[in-house]
């Protein structure tokens, strides 16, 4: 199972790191990471690993949500069959 994690928002020193990190502390893999600055704005798509996650997807997603909310930044995380479902034509 894998999850899809979209981060949006300005620039600043650690976003990477910090997400992460997180992504760490709920033992999800990080598969796979793009980002882009343009001009001063940061984008980063993560394709993370969740089968082997040490608590409910939904409060993976919940406390992503948080830490970009701390950081003003918008982070979502979606489960990758909703994300596949939802740009599927």
């Amino acid at each position: 199972m894998r999850a899809v994690i979209t981060v949006i928002g300005h620039d600043a020193v650690g976003i990477l790191a910090k997400v992460s990190n997180r992504c760490a502390e709920f033992n999800a893999n990080v598969i796979e990471v793009t980002q882009s600055v343009l001009q001063d704005m940061f984008a980063m798509i993560m394709l993370v690993d969740i089968s082997k996650i040490n608590k409910p997807f939904a409060e993976l997603s919940d406390n992503m949500t948080e830490l970009g909310q701390s950081m003003g930044l918008s982070i979502h995380t979606m489960h990758e069959d909703i994300f596949n479902c939802m740009h599927h034509i």
